[in-house]
Order: structure tokens, then sequence, then C-alpha cells
């Protein structure tokens, strides 16, 4: 697909996520309008589309009208989420209101303003809870542990009746522990890793929940590239994927990489999962994505060293801005 001069159409583009996407949309000459909210204890941050050629809009995509903000677009890559576990299940009404009303405006708004818009949808491996096999192919039962994670199916499954029902060509990217430049660092709403980040560059010791728990972590850049991929291959439109990364790896073995490439200054501690996170806990897990590389060519191009080396280099200049 040539990016040039399409319009494209962001929700959540001062986030995390959506940020990295935007600055690599308007790299590649797409006309970008960047929605977001800066809803309290999300990722979004003022500095996250600093030097990128985007139109951003502030607001709520639960009450703002999107209609305009929808027209014309030709892809719409809709990253607004609430994810944070705890906060859904402390105020699920409004975990509702953001992951699954909220879609339903935005698929409302769409159909009148951009009928033929590719969509493609960030979602989460949350959705299989605690899981038997490994690794965690499509065809895994559906059982969310959380508030967050029956919210985010809810919207999940709206897109995709919107595909099943009216044939717009939508794909959902079930996304595992996604890190890198522009994550929230302050604390652990959106991962264990930004915490740990921020303790490491502040001298502080960081804590293990667990640690024998397996994650496979998808560097930004490669999260980014997926969202691409999914947009330009038709054979991806209509599907849902899940999208994985770096070979699995303890917490423990990521601890001990995050204190070697931190210089060896920093440390942890290990401690058991606190009562109400052990609940909701999913144990290890890690993607199986082959359904997601074959259809759209895709793989990760960043290893885990590298990409944590990257993350940790990038944030010793930008603390201030972040915490």
């Amino acid at each position: 697909m040539d990016w040039t001069g399409r319009r494209v159409f962001v929700t959540g583009g001062a986030g995390f996520l959506g940020s990295n996407l935007c600055h690599a949309l308007a790299q590649r000459g797409a006309r970008v309008v960047a929605l977001d909210g800066f809803l309290f204890g999300g990722g979004a941050n003022p500095r996250n589309l600093d030097g990128a050629d985007v139109e951003f809009v502030r607001g709520d995509i639960r009450d703002i009208d999107l209609r305009p903000l929808c027209e014309g677009a030709s892809v719409i890559f809709n990253m607004a989420a609430q994810t944070s576990h705890m906060g859904g299940q402390a105020d699920p009404l409004a975990d509702i209101a953001v992951n699954a009303v909220a879609q339903v405006r935005l698929i409302q708004a769409a159909r009148e303003a951009a009928p033929d818009a590719v969509v493609v949808h960030a979602s989460t491996r949350q959705f299989y809870g605690r899981v038997e096999t490994l690794p965690v192919a499509e065809t895994q039962p559906v059982a969310p542990p959380d508030a967050n994670g029956v919210s985010k199916f809810a919207g999940e499954q709206y897109w995709m009746l919107e595909h099943r029902v009216r044939n717009r060509p939508v794909v959902s990217l079930r996304l595992t522990n996604c890190y890198g430049p522009r994550l929230r660092i302050r604390d652990a709403r959106q991962t264990f890793l930004g915490i740990w980040i921020r303790c490491v560059l502040q001298g502080q010791p960081f804590e293990v929940w667990g640690g024998e728990q397996l994650r496979d972590l998808t560097y930004v850049d490669d999260v980014t590239g997926a969202f691409l991929a999914a947009a330009e291959n038709p054979a991806c439109h209509g599907q849902i994927f899940n999208i994985g990364g770096s070979p699995p790896a303890s917490l423990h073995a990521l601890a001990e990489l995050v204190v070697r490439l931190s210089g060896g200054a920093a440390s942890y501690t290990t401690r058991t999962f606190p009562a109400d996170r052990a609940r909701i806990d999913i144990g290890s897990y890690h993607a199986d994505d082959s359904a997601f590389r074959a259809a759209s060519g895709w793989r990760p191009l960043v290893d885990l060293e590298e990409g944590i080396g990257r993350t940790l280099d990038w944030y010793r200049t930008r603390l201030e801005d972040y915490l």
C-alpha cells in the first residue's frame, strides 16, 4: 500500500502504540488525524506526538462526534482502550464505556463517514485467561480472567460482527506484552516492564511478582509493522490474529536482562503476587502467531536484548517527561 496522501484516522493517537503508529504513518506520507482524550490512568502523553506531522484532536471517544474524524478515511487504526486490569476490576462500568460502548459509537460513525475504510483493531491476549497449552493459537477457548478482558472481548466482537454483517474489511490483532519508546512508565498500569524501567533509571530496586511465568514481548516497532501489514494485506481482512514477539522468557530471566543492560547497578526483589492480582493472573503465556505471519509476511525484527537496550537509552534523556 502506498500511504502517500491517504487519510488515516488513529484513535488513541497520543498513547503508547497509537503515537508510534502515527509517527510511522506520517513518515510514509499519510494524512493522519489522531484522537485522544488523555483519560486518567491511560497511556497518553503530550510529548508522544512531538515531531509527528499529524492533525491532533483532543476529545473523549465516549462522547465526541466521531463522524468528522472518520470522514474520508481509507484506514482506521482503532487503538483507543482502557487497558488497566485493576482499573477494570475497580470500575467495570467505566471500562465497558470505553472498550465496548464507545466501539459501537465508532462503528456507527464509520458507517456514515467512512463506509469503505479498512479497520485494524487493537485487541489483547488477555481474553484467553489461564491457558493449558502453549504456545497459544487463536483456536484456544476464550475465558477472560477479569472485567477488562470481558469488555475488550465485547469490543472486538462488535467489530468482527461489522465484518460479518456489513462486509467491512476488519482485522483484530490480539497483542501480547508490548514495550519500547513512549510506553507509560510512571506505574504498572500498562505493563510490568514500564515500572521496571522507571525504577532502573531512578536507581531504585524493582519487584518481580512470581518470576517463573513465561512471557513473550513485542518491541513497538514490530507492533507498528504488524498494524501496517494488517491494513495492507487483503488476506488478513475479516480475521483475528495473535501477535507474538521474541521467544518466551521467564520474568526472572527478563529481570536479569534488564539489570545487565542497565549496567549492573539495578537490582530487584522477588515476592509473591498480591492477593488481588493473584486472582486475575494468567500464568505463563506466549503466542502462536504463525497464522498472521503466513497471511501478512510479517515477522518481528527486534530481539529482546536489542529492544530493551533501545528502550532504556530512549528514556535516559526523556525520563522527566514520562513521570
